[in-house]
């Protein structure tokens, strides 16, 4: 079986720093650029633009971090949801634009629900409910356009809720991502299961993996390999998934992704 290939998640700046070793190897690649407010809300088809122009030649998988600032896709705010529902759709329109297959959004779980989502009756049914009422129309557009939502953990404790959320859907174009750093964080500092568990309980709902090392203290965005995560059980974990999932090295410093990247590949866990 050949090595899973690894995928990166830049903005346009580090596409350009790196265009020649993702276009080598056609390799997965996250588009950064179009989670912020100010850029959704103003002129950004001149930045989609430069990124296609980037692109020429591209025939990987292309996604997009969708945006996720400010809010929560189960806010019990029913304005606060009707702001998000416009979020989700601009977020589309970028996928549109850019030709891309998938889109990441963020988890509505918390530290603070695990403890108390049970103590309060009903409360984790109403966390599905407000997050379809969020997401219902953006997943009825996906469908039609052909991207996946993937659902990424972010202070999730319990791995299997936010799989439960996303098989709620019914629907191929809700799936699940995970975060590796946030889950360490979650392990390390909460009393979350370990990086590994994310990924069975996962399972082949498993579309989308952001790379980065941690501490478990903090969200340190660092290059596999400066912190505390196993590397090699957690890619023995992804070796059992069948769904393919995008592997995206999601650094701090987009500068010296490639030697996070040279790390995974030295162990002889990806290429």
């Amino acid at each position: 079986m050949s090595l899973p290939v690894l995928g990166v998640a830049l903005p346009l700046e580090g596409l350009r720093q790196h265009r020649s070793w993702i276009l080598d190897s056609q390799r997965d690649l996250e588009v950064q650029d179009f989670f912020w407010a100010e850029v959704l809300n103003g002129d950004w088809k001149p930045l989609a633009e430069a990124i296609k122009a980037e692109l020429d030649g591209y025939r990987g998988r292309l996604g997009i971090h969708g945006p996720f600032w400010g809010f929560t896709i189960a806010s019990l705010d029913p304005d606060i949801r009707a702001v998000v529902r416009k979020r989700m759709m601009q977020g589309l329109d970028v996928c549109a634009a850019l030709g891309a297959t998938q889109m990441v959004i963020h988890s509505p779980y918390t530290t603070w629900d695990y403890n108390n989502l049970d103590y309060n009756p009903g409360s984790r049914d109403k966390v599905i409910e407000r997050a379809h009422d969020t997401l219902a129309e953006a997943v009825r557009r996906a469908e039609d356009m052909g991207v996946v939502l993937v659902i990424e953990n972010i202070e999730d404790r319990n791995p299997a809720e936010r799989v439960a959320l996303a098989k709620s859907f019914d629907s191929p174009a809700v799936r699940v991502s995970i975060d590796t750093g946030h889950a360490n964080y979650a392990y390390t500092s909460t009393g979350a299961p370990p990086v590994d568990y994310y990924v069975t309980a996962a399972g082949d709902m498993l579309h989308h993996v952001h790379l980065q090392d941690s501490d478990g203290y903090a969200d340190r965005h660092w290059n596999p390999g400066e912190g505390t995560i196993a590397w090699p059980q957690l890619f023995r974990a992804l070796a059992t998934v069948t769904s393919q999932p995008r592997l995206i090295l999601e650094v701090r410093n987009k500068e010296t992704v490639r030697a996070g990247a040279d790390h995974l590949i030295g162990l002889g866990l990806a290429q």
